[in-house]
């Protein structure tokens, strides 16, 4: 029995919720006795197959190279997956806005029922998952033949990254690329800072900025902790930062060791992204607000006042 882990990467880094999706799948295949194999699919991604090579867990590293894959598309993505599903019990990707894309088409090609989101193995065929926004945890038995899942890399610590010597394999996916979808262009915030789902420090922003302009406050302190700047949903709809800041169910989901909350309420959704994290700070100068219930430390105060005090101290 063998596991199949899809690396997400850049063409050039290997990413770390793969490490933790790794993790996950080195949980499975310690009860079933299996090796991990995992796939690389993108575009002279070598330095990638390298880095999948040198993780202590990984016995087989299978190297899907295509210019399409340089951008790839679901459907691409998903029909190599398919075509090279034989001999697998689980198929594991990150739950990242990439794996959430195309995982779902190959559980439908395999006709089995994806899990998603999992936060821990209870076994082999059973996992646990958030539900209800991160208020219930659901836990999950499958009976299909093949695992099809998708990894929360909150709920799993880095898979060691190092220490292994794994085959690297080509496989040829010409035929499996896909023409009823193209890449065309993709528009990125470009920051200095931490990437919101990677960095050890987060401060958010909400409603209670009033504006984007108010934000410097926040990017002055994040610069100085070389911390990752989020928002609320609010903050985003309201126009005061990009989409890509959003912390939250329909945002992304973070685990920090210190979330710094300003100006936020604390709106359910917006808990479901952020609750996990280590040491959550959080500033509002309501203090019957809902995010003061999961803070391990709460002030009470104008975020207007507070944040300048905040940063002449640091």
């Amino acid at each position: 029995m063998t596991i199949l882990v899809i690396a997400e990467h850049n063409n050039q880094d290997l990413s770390v919720a793969t490490l933790a999706t790794l993790a996950a799948a080195e949980k499975v295949a310690s009860d079933l006795s299996s090796e991990i194999h995992m796939i690389v699919m993108g575009h002279e991604s070598n330095s990638v197959c390298e880095q999948a090579a040198a993780c202590a867990s990984v016995k087989k590293v299978l190297s899907a190279q295509d210019a399409a894959l340089e951008n790839p598309t679901a459907e691409s993505l998903a029909a190599i997956v398919v075509a090279n599903a034989d001999g697998y019990t689980h198929i594991f990707a990150s739950a990242t806005t990439s794996g959430k894309n195309f995982l779902p088409r190959v559980g439908a090609k395999l006709d089995v029922q994806p899990i998603s989101e999992i936060v821990s193995v209870e076994s082999a065929d059973t996992f646990t998952r958030p539900i209800y926004a991160g208020n219930a945890i659901a836990t999950v038995q499958s009976t299909d033949s093949v695992k099809v899942i998708t990894v929360r890399a909150t709920g799993f610590d880095a898979a060691e990254a190092t220490g292994g010597s794994a085959s690297i394999e080509d496989i040829n996916v010409v035929s499996q690329i896909s023409n009823n979808s193209t890449f065309v262009s993709q528009e990125l915030t470009v920051s200095e800072r931490p990437e919101l789902t990677a960095a050890k420090i987060i401060i958010s922003g909400g409603r209670g900025m009033q504006s984007g302009e108010n934000f410097h406050l926040l990017e002055v302190i994040a610069d100085k902790l070389g911390a990752a700047v989020g928002a609320s949903r609010a903050a985003v709809d309201a126009g005061f930062v990009p989409n890509d800041y959003q912390v939250g169910q329909t945002g992304k989901i973070v685990a920090p060791d210190l979330y710094i909350a300003v100006g936020i309420s604390g709106a359910i959704q917006h808990l479901a992204g952020m609750k996990d994290s280590k040491v959550i700070v959080a500033i509002n100068k309501d203090e019957d607000a809902p995010i003061f219930q999961v803070a391990d430390y709460g002030l009470v105060a104008d975020l207007f006042k507070a944040l300048p005090e905040l940063n002449d101290a640091l």
